[in-house]
């Protein structure tokens, strides 16, 4: 990499660990706002389809009724009216009541320990995953830290562990998987090892073709067996992004603590009756958890694990 010694005071265990905090805080708008955002240019997608008088008539054989112009117009006239989203605007609010929260109520941890969990203004319980997440982070910084003994890369992978827990925690609360953080991670993936900072590139471009491959083919396996869809496309490109910063010879191990974490997490969910609507419960955070393992452990300890050589 390039030569960035001088950030090395900045690389141990508790500057990261900080860095972590205010990376976590931001993270809590990430995966709050994110899919919402989706959600709403979705909606902005349906709009200008059913505005879209030749593509109804090409796909239908018939001029579109005017009721599907009243309804495009209608729609689109509501969402115009809706306030900018972004991941900067609004700034940050209560859940509850709407009011904006005070910059001082919105230090990571502090501001949640200030007020004790609640808002300034109505008194509403803010969740306890906030602060949480910022925490978590900042431990997940600090273990990075800790395991690449304040050299440059540690910065790399902590990009890269902040990209898996919002993955994570989007994919369980909505079962999405943006393109917005998988394509990105996959590329960087690939250019990381491009740069010769991470694998080798043939090593990275062979990890994310298994990776994908992977799991794409056991959804059309499944598929053809049961004509149910077992996973969405967003879990292929995560576990591609995956095999980009790991390597071929990590997706069996990964494939591996994935299904078992996601096995034992579902069976304790069947037996407290907490399982979603359908029974369904995401890949992706258990995909996401067996790379960060793979990240923090090293891939000769997890393939010693295995009793695979190396």
């Amino acid at each position: 990499m390039t030569d960035l010694t001088f950030l090395q005071p900045l690389l141990h265990p508790l500057p990261l660990a900080l860095l972590g905090l205010c990376i976590g805080s931001f993270l809590n708008v990430v995966v709050h706002r994110l899919p919402r955002m989706l959600e709403r240019q979705w909606w902005q997608d349906v709009a200008q389809q059913l505005a879209d008088a030749d593509s109804h008539a090409r796909t239908l054989g018939r001029a579109p009724a005017p009721v599907l112009a009243d309804s495009a117009g209608a729609l689109q006239q509501a969402l115009d009216a809706l306030p900018a989203l972004t991941l900067s605007r609004p700034r940050s609010q209560c859940p509850h009541c709407g009011a904006p929260i005070a910059w001082h109520d919105n230090l990571p941890l502090l501001g949640w320990l200030k007020r004790r969990g609640r808002c300034a203004a109505c008194g509403g319980r803010i969740a306890l995953r906030y602060p949480l997440l910022e925490l978590g982070t900042a431990a997940l910084f600090a273990a990075i830290g800790a395991r690449f003994e304040a050299q440059p890369l540690a910065l790399l992978w902590c990009a890269v562990a902040a990209t898996l827990l919002a993955l994570a925690l989007i994919d369980w609360d909505t079962t999405l998987l943006p393109d917005a953080l998988t394509l990105p991670l996959l590329w960087a993936g690939l250019v990381a090892a491009a740069l010769d900072w991470t694998l080798p590139l043939p090593q990275a471009l062979w990890g994310a073709v298994a990776g994908y491959g992977s799991l794409w083919s056991v959804y059309w396996l499944f598929k053809l067996a049961t004509g149910k869809e077992g996973m969405g496309y967003g879990d292929f490109k995560l576990m591609a992004a995956l095999g980009a910063w790991f390597g071929a010879w990590m997706i069996i191990p990964i494939l591996l603590m994935a299904s078992l974490l996601g096995a034992v997490v579902g069976i304790g969910m069947k037996l407290t009756h907490s399982l979603r609507d359908g029974v369904y419960v995401p890949f992706g955070p258990f995909l996401a958890g067996a790379g960060l393992v793979v990240m923090l452990a090293g891939t000769r300890a997890v393939l010693g694990w295995m009793g695979w050589s190396f």
